[in-house]
């Protein structure tokens, strides 16, 4: 090969290469797991990231770092991400202070959460940060924290698995069957308590989980998907030739098309983003591809064994002068559309993205070759950086099936308006000629951010309270306002991670995080459970008292840090000891010891609590027992009836098959049966047609035979009177002689 095209061949791939990471590299890419609100009771409030409104939480919406939610008295709410169920309790507020595709950690200001640890990877965690302490799960398990209203108290509780304990310079270790209650930031004020509960909050996720447990779609989709035990109530599995396993909603009206009831809501850093209606609607909408299968849609998932990337919605926008014009409209303002992604076609996203994540949403979600979705992405590099718009000249397979496109007046969209009551009606020709983009090309709006939902009929108590946090939670998430002006820009495309770095963050995102952040001190990871006896426990009396006299917190709002540091605990005590003078020196013996009898008797009584905290701890692992036997015994019951089951089938199968057999042999033996009796009649017919021909050539014969013997006689008499005649003339004639002579 000559060296000059080498060398060109060699500065063209580097080019190629410098181009790739100049615009992988100014991509922060958006985490691949989202939280999602799946059921809803009574009143439950939104709020979203870098927002102070408070709106009404809709089912299935998306959550994200920075989201808050507020359940008021006798309501509740379940929250589910990766493999765990966030339960909520009344009078609940918690916050999403971070989540990632490695971390998932939760502000907890007050109330009650319930925590289902189904599944937890090696390099994940999941942390609970509150008022008091930092609570890391460490394990999959049943957890349990509970904040009081005056967060002066943090309860948590292990009911299977294993947690930490995180405070101001301390921390423990929490096994399975273990509770604590929690005062103050230091944990040295704590009393240990029952790990089980049988209240509503409880009782209620007991439920959930059993109506999770044994899922069928477990079997077919990635353990990453939010939302697939949803599925087995809705729709039913098959196995088609081309797609492989499949899944069918079940009592959809007539003409139904996937995207078609729910609404558009502006989510940051995603951009347009689908909230379905449908209490299934999430997992179908978020992952994996539609296809129309014998005259209904059929849902495909991506890989079982690929974790599942989130995306805000698998569709194909359809936009153009020709598409505006051709769907009639009542305001005038034109309208946009959208069709589902089928099986195999690449999914470009909207917001800004690396080359590896472009891979990863779309190898998670299909089966497709990797040549092609590198050809779509370098296509895309191309028209991006030669400001060519991009446009994908694609041949999509559901734009033309007849009511896949589903369009609505660009206003609807915009204002977060539900689809279904909106729709205008798409002809097959309007379209097929439409032009299809990856980009619904919109500015939104603030009510695209609220999701068009109306006001909140409550919302949590105004309060600025610290929390302590293992993990440093990233800065305050940048609110919709700060960013209105350059999505306005662009419309329908996120802003990038350079254009977040040079904003400056608003009052309005500013005052959204209204706590300060308590560092931990630098402590090991716990190895140990608190001590029986908690080194500085107070009576109730004395917290009651140290509360009453507690200065009231000042604390700031937090600018651009992410973390506010108060004092550390050994600076507070450098502090020099006020002077006592000398005629108080005897009075102070006097309490002093007063305080030590005092203590002492608080001792014998935290001893106490501590025996009997033992005996609920040992009549909760009896109850625990007796439940793992209950739970192996249906277990047994289960295997059982799986295993009989099983048998049950084979021994159909066996049966099937034996009765095949037998059918196939009595068919075998009939057609030989048959046949013999085919061979029979056949010969019997030659016999037949032998003796008829034999008959008849005897016939033949005989007829011959006699006409011979006829013709014989014929001519003997013939004979025989000529002779006679030849007699009576040679006799001459005769004389007659008369009757009266002698």
């Amino acid at each position: 090969m000559p060296v000059n095209h080498f060398k060109s061949r060699f500065t063209a791939f580097m080019a190629g290469l410098i181009l790739l990471f100049a615009v992988s590299g100014a991509h922060a890419d958006p985490s691949a797991r989202v939280a999602r609100l799946g059921y809803i009771d009574g009143s439950v409030s939104f709020s979203p990231a870098g927002d102070v409104d408070w709106v009404q939480a809709a089912l299935n919406r998306p959550l994200t770092t920075g989201d808050r939610l507020w359940t008021d008295t006798d309501s509740r709410a379940e929250l589910q991400v990766g493999g765990a169920a966030i339960r909520l309790g009344a009078s609940t507020d918690i916050m999403i202070i971070n989540l990632d595709d490695t971390i998932t950690q939760i502000q907890l200001s007050q109330g009650a959460l319930k925590i289902r640890v189904r599944q937890m990877g090696p390099h994940q965690s999941f942390e609970v940060d509150t008022p008091n302490l930092s609570f890391s799960l460490s394990q999959a398990g049943d957890y349990r924290i509970d904040v009081d209203p005056s967060g002066d108290a943090t309860l948590v509780a292990v009911q299977l698995g294993q947690a930490q304990v995180y405070g101001d310079g301390a921390s423990y270790l929490v096994q399975a069957g273990q509770g604590y209650r929690f005062y103050g930031t230091n944990l040295s004020d704590y009393e240990a308590v029952s790990a089980q509960f049988d209240d509503d909050l409880d009782r209620w996720s007991h439920d959930r989980d059993r109506s999770f447990a044994n899922s069928d779609a477990a079997r077919y989709v990635s353990y990453d998907v939010v939302g697939y035990e949803d599925l087995d109530a809705y729709g039913s599995w098959r196995s088609d030739p081309s797609y492989g396993n499949v899944w069918r909603p079940h009592r959809v009206p007539s003409g139904w098309t996937p995207y078609r009831d729910g609404h558009w809501a502006w989510i940051d850093p995603w951009g347009w983003s689908w909230v379905a209606d449908e209490p299934w609607g999430y997992a179908v909408s978020h992952y994996g591809r539609w296809a129309h299968v014998g005259g209904s849609w059929c849902w495909i998932p991506g890989p079982r064994r690929e974790q599942a990337v989130y995306a805000p919605a698998l569709v194909v926008f359809l936009g153009g002068k020709n598409f505006q014009g051709a769907v009639s409209v009542g305001d005038g303002g034109g309208a946009v559309g959208w069709f589902p992604l089928a099986p195999r076609e690449v999914y470009q996203p909207a917001y800004p993205v690396s080359r590896g994540y472009f891979d990863r949403v779309n190898r998670s979600n299909t089966v497709i070759p990797s040549t092609t979705i590198t050809n779509v992405y370098n296509t895309r590099v191309t028209q991006t950086n030669s400001t060519v718009v991009n446009v994908t000249k694609v041949v999509y397979v559901n734009q033309r099936i007849p009511g896949a496109v589903v369009a609505v007046p660009t206003r609807a969209f915009t204002e977060s308006q539900p689809v279904s009551k909106h729709a205008v009606a798409v002809s097959k020709d309007e379209a097929n000629r439409a032009t299809a983009t990856h980009v619904a090309a919109f500015a939104p709006t603030l009510q695209s951010v609220h999701g068009g939902a109306p006001d909140a009929r409550s919302k949590p108590p105004s309060h600025e309270r610290h929390i302590v946090a293992r993990t440093a939670p990233p800065a305050p998430a940048l609110g919709f306002v700060a960013q209105q002006s350059q999505l306005a820009e662009k419309p329908g495309t996120p802003i990038d991670d350079q254009q977040r770095k040079q904003l400056k963050f608003r009052t309005q995102s500013d005052s959204v995080r209204n706590v300060t952040v308590v560092p931990i001190a630098k402590v090991n990871t716990p190895t140990a459970a608190p001590p029986p006896v908690a080194p500085k426990g107070r009576s109730p009396s004395d917290r009651k008292a140290d509360k009453a006299n507690a200065p009231p917190v000042q604390s700031e709002t937090p600018k651009t840090d992410a973390v506010k540091a108060l004092p550390a605990t050994k600076d507070r005590a450098r502090t020099p000891a006020p002077q006592i003078p000398d005629g108080k020196i005897g009075a102070d013996k006097a309490n002093e010891a007063k305080a030590s009898a005092a203590r002492a008797d608080a001792q014998k009584a935290e001893q106490s609590r501590a025996a009997a905290a033992k005996a609920e701890r040992d009549k909760a692992d009896a109850a625990k027992a007796n439940w793992a036997r209950e739970d192996a015994a249906k277990a047994d019951v289960i295997r059982a009836a799986a295993e009989k089951a099983n048998a049950d089938k084979v021994n159909e199968a066996k049966a099937s098959a034996a009765r095949a057999d037998a059918q196939k042999a009595e068919q075998s033996r009939a057609a030989a049966a048959k046949a013999e009796r085919d061979k029979a009649d056949a010969a019997k017919a030659n016999r037949a047609r032998d003796e008829a021909a034999k008959a008849q050539s005897n016939d033949a014969a005989g007829a011959k035979a006699a006409a011979e013997r006829a013709k014989e006689a014929k001519a003997s008499a013939a004979r025989a009177d000529a002779l006679k005649a030849e007699a009576d003339k040679a006799k001459g004639p005769r004389r007659i002689l008369p009757e009266s002579a002698p």
